[in-house]
C-alpha cells in the first residue's frame, strides 16, 4: 500500500491506531452505512475500524486490505476475538486491487492517501471497483495544520522534522486539504467534502498519544528515516521524544489535528 510507510509498524505506531473506531474516525461515513453493503477498507491496519464497519453492515461482506502481512494477521485475530464473521483481511496493493469492477458498494481509506506518492492513481483504482451508485470515502489528517499547547520546543522540532521526513519518504502530510482536488482529478463526478478533528487533551489521551509519539520518535521507521536522510540526528530524536513527554505531562496539554474528508461518487 504505501510504497514507504513513514512510521513503519513498530508497536508504538500500532498502539496509536488501536482506539480508532467508526465513531471517532469515520463519522462522516455513518449516514451512508446500511445492512448488506459490500465494503473494502484499504489500509486497514490493525482492523479496529474495519471490524466496526463489518458490525454495522452485517450481513454485508467487508474486506480489510493492508500491505503488511503481520498486521493483517493481527487484524484477523481481532475479528475472531470480537466474533465478527463477515470480515476478512488480506494483503494487497492499493494501486492494483484484486477485484472486478462492480465488486464494492463502498471503498474506504482512513489515513492512507497521505502515505501514497500517487494518490490520484489510487483513487482511480478505488473508483474502478465500485458498483453503480457506490462511493469512495477517504479521511486524512493535515499534519501541516496541527496546533498544540503548551509551546514545547521539542514539538516545534518534531513538526519540522516530521513534515520533511514524510515528504521525503511517503507522500504528502498535508493530505487533508488536498482530498477534494485529488478526487476531482481522479475523475469523480460528485465530491462531497467535509472536515472533522481529533483533540487530545485529557490525561488519558495525552498519555496515550504523547507516549506513543515519544516512543515512535526513537524506535519507529520515522526515527530511522529521519537519521538516514540527514533531517536530524539521535540527539534531535531524543529532544523530540522528551518534548512529547513534557507535553503529555502538562495539565494544560492540548493537541488539535484537523482532518479532511470526502465522499466521492460517479
Amino acid at each position: 500500500m504505501p510504497e514507504h510507510y513513514t512510521h513503519g509498524h513498530h508497536e508504538s505506531v500500532l498502539r496509536s491506531h488501536e482506539r480508532r473506531t467508526v465513531a471517532n474516525s469515520a463519522a462522516y461515513l455513518v449516514p451512508h452505512l446500511r445492512s448488506g453493503l459490500r465494503v473494502l477498507d484499504v489500509g486497514s491496519g490493525p482492523g479496529t475500524i474495519t471490524v466496526d464497519l463489518a458490525e454495522r453492515v452485517a450481513p454485508g461482506e467487508v474486506t480489510g486490505l493492508d500491505a503488511a502481512a503481520d498486521v493483517v494477521a493481527k487484524a484477523t485475530v481481532l475479528a475472531a476475538d470480537r466474533g465478527v464473521g463477515n470480515v476478512e483481511f488480506v494483503t494487497g496493493d492499493a494501486y492494483a486491487l484484486e477485484a472486478e469492477p462492480g465488486t464494492y458498494d463502498i471503498v474506504h481509506a482512513h489515513q492512507v492517501l497521505q502515505h501514497l506518492s500517487r494518490p490520484v492513481e489510487a483513487l482511480r483504482e478505488f473508483r474502478r471497483v465500485l458498483a453503480p451508485g457506490g462511493l469512495v470515502a477517504a479521511r486524512d489528517v493535515d499534519y501541516q495544520g496541527v496546533i498544540w499547547y503548551p509551546e514545547v520546543p521539542g514539538l516545534d522540532e518534531w513538526h519540522e522534522v516530521y513534515l520533511r521526513v514524510h515528504r521525503l519518504v511517503s507522500g504528502e502530510p498535508a493530505a487533508g486539504r488536498r482530498l477534494k482536488a485529488w478526487a476531482r482529478e481522479a475523475g469523480f463526478a460528485v465530491v462531497e467534502p467535509s472536515a472533522s478533528f481529533w483533540l487530545f487533551e485529557s490525561p488519558d489521551a495525552r498519555e496515550w498519544w504523547g507516549g506513543s509519539w515519544a516512543d515512535r520518535a526513537l524506535h519507529s521507521l520515522f526515527a530511522q528515516h529521519a537519521v538516514e536522510h540527514g533531517v536530524t540526528d539521535q540527539a534531535g530524536l531524543e529532544r523530540i521524544s522528551a518534548g512529547w513527554r513534557e507535553w503529555a505531562a502538562s495539565d494544560d496539554g492540548w493537541f488539535f489535528m484537523p482532518h479532511g474528508e470526502i465522499i466521492a461518487r460517479g
